[in-house]
């Protein structure tokens, strides 16, 4: 059986390596994991061919398809329709369903990490692409206030206007807004931010959305979405400054094994850990 990962540029992941752990360990040994670049040109006969072909049970969704993808699917699950997009294809026999475990792999990354989100959780969100929509959700849902910079102030209003129409649209009005700087009084007491933007990714690990010589919120926790380099100049950067700095790479491993979930029957809890054994020095 195959899964495999379509997004465009796809070269760089670690998804293979953690997704073939665990088929090891759970002793599936027909099963197999597969790159498969896709150009936004060639989506939609990537689209027909996975629903067409029996031999695949689903894949990843990657950049810059998490959001164009939904109008080919059946069905989207109520978490990626709120969210605004799927990063997890599966089958239900005939059927191609969405879903996004990318809020499920944040949460679990968060939790495993320490670090408990809810109502007394005030965190500022960087960026307002696809992961930024899965963590904004992911910390509404469990009650946390948040802010949201971006470069295009009015594309994080869209993803808050988004999330108003959804399950927590109490929560979006009343608890998100969007701020024209980080340094906003309203930010001073914040005690967890998130990047969510790629600023900072291999090759251009000199980079930050950091300002340099810019203060951190005193106690605040630093979530780097991204985890190439494994330690980014803005991880560096909050370290510095006293802060405490978590690297993405365990939330990969998250929303890996709970995508491994949905294509197998088999819990995510049994395999986690081996996904992050697998990449841990990848």
């Amino acid at each position: 059986m195959l899964v495999g990962l379509i997004g465009h540029p796809v070269a760089h992941s670690k998804s293979p390596q953690m997704q073939h752990a665990a088929f090891t360990h759970i002793g599936l040994s027909d099963w197999r994991y597969e790159l498969w670049d896709t150009p936004p040109e060639a989506l939609p006969a990537r689209m027909r061919e996975l629903g067409e072909r029996e031999d695949i049970a689903g894949c990843n969704v990657t950049i810059p398809h998490k959001q164009v993808v939904m109008p080919y699917l059946d069905e989207v699950s109520p978490h990626a329709r709120a969210i605004g997009a799927v990063n997890t294809l599966f089958k239900r026999g005939r059927a191609l369903l969405g879903d996004n475990t990318d809020w499920i792999g944040f949460l679990a990354d968060l939790a495993f990490h320490g670090v408990d989100v809810h109502a007394g959780t005030q965190a500022l969100v960087l960026g307002a692409g696809g992961s930024a929509r899965a963590v904004v959700y992911a910390l509404v849902s469990r009650g946390a206030r948040v802010w949201m910079h971006n470069r295009t102030p009015a594309r994080a209003q869209h993803l808050l206007d988004d999330l108003a129409r959804s399950p927590y649209a109490r929560e979006a009005r009343e608890h998100c807004a969007v701020v024209a700087s980080p340094l906003d009084p309203a930010c001073r007491a914040v005690n967890l931010i998130v990047n969510c933007t790629p600023v900072g990714m291999w090759p251009h690990e000199d980079n930050s959305p950091w300002p340099d010589r810019t203060p951190f919120p005193a106690g605040v926790t630093l979530y780097d979405l991204v985890y190439k380099p494994r330690r980014t100049k803005l991880m560096r950067q909050a370290e510095a400054a006293g802060a405490r700095a978590i690297g993405g790479i365990g939330m990969l491993a998250e929303q890996g094994a709970a995508a491994f979930e949905r294509w197998t029957g088999v819990p995510a809890a049994r395999v986690s850990a081996i996904m992050r054994e697998a990449i841990q020095d990848a």
